[in-house]
């Protein structure tokens, strides 16, 4: 696909697509997503090109920094149900169902925890 036919996709020009593709300009996480849809590619397909998980946590470990529990959920974040979820909250048109969709999975999610650690 061109970078023109990417920008008018996105509602971009070619000049800011060429902006992201050098570097020029941070590409933040919405409109990675929405290149992803355009491109029919998983999100992850973008960060091909950078280093395996396990080569990042032993650096991270060897730093001081955080090991494997958040590198587990980076996975999470790449999983094709991850992404089929994220989809399927984003085709929901209205604002007001989404946010409560929303609102009801933190929920579910806070009283699953809570439930974890009483066991």
């Amino acid at each position: 696909m061109s970078q023109e036919k990417l920008a008018k996709a996105v509602s971009l020009t070619f000049q800011q697509i060429q902006k992201y593709e050098r570097g020029s300009n941070r590409i933040g996480a919405s409109r990675l997503f929405q290149f992803a849809q355009v491109l029919d590619v998983p999100v992850s397909f973008f960060y091909d090109d950078m280093p395996d998980e396990s080569d990042e946590a032993k650096a991270q470990q060897a730093d001081g920094q955080p090991s494997n529990g958040e590198v587990f959920e980076q996975d999470q974040l790449a999983r094709r149900e991850t992404l089929e979820l994220v989809r399927a909250y984003y085709r929901i048109g209205d604002p007001t169902v989404r946010r409560r969709v929303f609102e009801l999975t933190k929920t579910l999610s806070r009283s699953e925890e809570r439930r974890a650690k009483r066991t």
